[in-house]
C-alpha cells in the first residue's frame, strides 16, 4: 500500500473495544507505513491525547463507559481542541446516528464490518487534507492572523495558534465563554445569511471579534484582536510620557512583532507605526528597537 505522506510518518489512533476490529484495521494502516496507537475506551483515548497529537483518529461508535460521539465531543471541545480529524468507524448506520457523529465534531464515516482499502483511503484523504489546513493555519499565524472558526451555537472548531493563545489566556472573551456566554451566542448566531458589510464588530473586554466570512460548510470565519492589557499600556504611557497610542505600538514591539505585524494587528498603515514609533524613541532618548523594548519590559516587569 501507498505511504499516507511521503514527507513525515503518519500516526493514527484507534478507539475501539473489539479486539478482531483493531488488529485487522492497525495491520493494514502499520502497512501502508502509519504509527498506530490504540485506546480500548474513551477515557483512555483523552488520557493519550493529552500526550500525543495523532494525525488522525478511527472511532467506535459504541463502547463501554463513555461512548464514541462523547469521547469525540471531549477531544474536539476546550481544552483539548484537537485538530486530527476523527472517523467514525461502527456498525450503526442509521442516518441519526450519522448525523450524531458529525455533529459530535466526526469528519466521516466507516461502516462495520470495515473494508480496510476504504478505510485507508479515507484516513489518506483526511490526513492530507488536515496537513494542508494545519499549515495554512501556521500561515495565517505567522503573519499576526488571530482567526478562529465557530459554528452558529457559538462552539470554535479550529483556531490559528495566535488566536487560540489569546482566546485562552485569562482575558475576558475565552473559548469557554464563546461556547457558554449567551451575548457572544447571540452575535455569532445571527451571523448566517449576513453579508459581511452588514455585521459590526462585537467587542469586549480585551479586544473584539469581526465576521469574515462563511466557510464551506456553513461556519463562521472571525478574526480576533485583543487589546493589549491595561495595566502594561498605562504604565508605559505614564513612565515614558507618550500617547495611549504610542504605548500599544510600544507594547506590542516588546512583545516581538514587527512594525508590519504592529500595523494589521493595530489596524493602522505602516506608515502611522514607524511614525509612533519615532515619537516612542525620541521620547524614550534610545534611537533603536532593541533598547526600547529593553526599557519597556523593565518598566513593566513589576506588573
Amino acid at each position: 500500500m501507498t505511504p499516507l505522506a511521503a514527507n513525515r510518518p503518519s500516526i493514527a489512533l484507534i478507539v475501539d473495544d473489539d479486539p478482531g476490529s483493531v488488529r485487522m484495521v492497525s495491520t493494514a494502516l502499520e502497512e501502508s507505513g502509519t504509527t498506530v496507537l490504540v485506546a480500548r475506551n474513551g477515557e483512555a483515548a483523552i488520557e493519550l491525547v493529552r500526550r500525543i497529537s495523532p494525525d488522525v483518529i478511527l472511532m467506535d461508535a459504541m463502547m463501554p463507559g463513555i461512548d464514541g460521539f462523547e469521547t469525540c465531543r471531549r477531544l474536539k471541545a476546550p481544552p483539548l481542541m484537537i485538530e486530527a480529524p476523527i472517523i467514525f468507524m461502527t456498525g450503526l448506520s442509521g442516518t441519526e446516528d450519522i448525523r450524531r457523529g458529525l455533529a459530535a465534531g466526526g469528519v466521516d464515516y466507516v461502516s462495520k464490518p470495515v473494508r480496510v482499502d476504504e478505510v485507508i483511503a479515507r484516513v489518506t484523504v483526511h490526513t492530507v487534507n488536515a496537513r494542508q489546513l494545519s499549515a495554512a493555519r501556521a500561515a495565517l499565524d505567522s503573519g499576526g492572523r488571530s482567526i478562529f472558526v465557530s459554528d452558529a451555537a457559538g462552539r470554535v472548531s479550529w483556531a490559528t495558534p495566535l488566536a487560540r493563545e489569546a482566546l485562552t489566556a485569562g482575558g475576558a472573551l475565552t473559548v469557554s465563554q464563546a461556547i457558554g456566554d449567551a451575548e457572544m451566542s447571540g452575535w455569532i448566531g445571527s451571523l448566517a445569511g449576513r453579508a459581511v458589510s452588514e455585521v459590526a464588530a462585537f467587542e469586549r473586554p480585551g479586544g473584539r471579534c469581526e465576521f469574515m466570512g462563511t466557510t464551506a460548510d456553513g461556519q463562521f470565519l472571525i478574526r480576533f484582536l485583543a487589546e493589549p492589557r491595561l495595566g502594561r499600556r498605562e504604565t508605559l504611557a505614564q513612565r515614558f510620557d507618550l500617547t495611549q497610542r504610542e504605548a500599544e505600538v510600544l507594547l506590542w514591539l516588546t512583545r516581538g512583532k514587527t512594525n508590519k505585524d504592529i500595523a494589521e494587528i493595530l489596524e493602522l498603515s505602516a506608515r502611522t507605526v514607524n511614525k509612533h514609533l519615532e515619537q516612542v524613541f525620541q521620547k524614550m532618548g534610545v534611537d533603536n528597537r532593541t533598547a526600547a523594548a529593553l526599557l519597556a519590559d523593565r518598566a513593566i516587569s513589576g506588573l
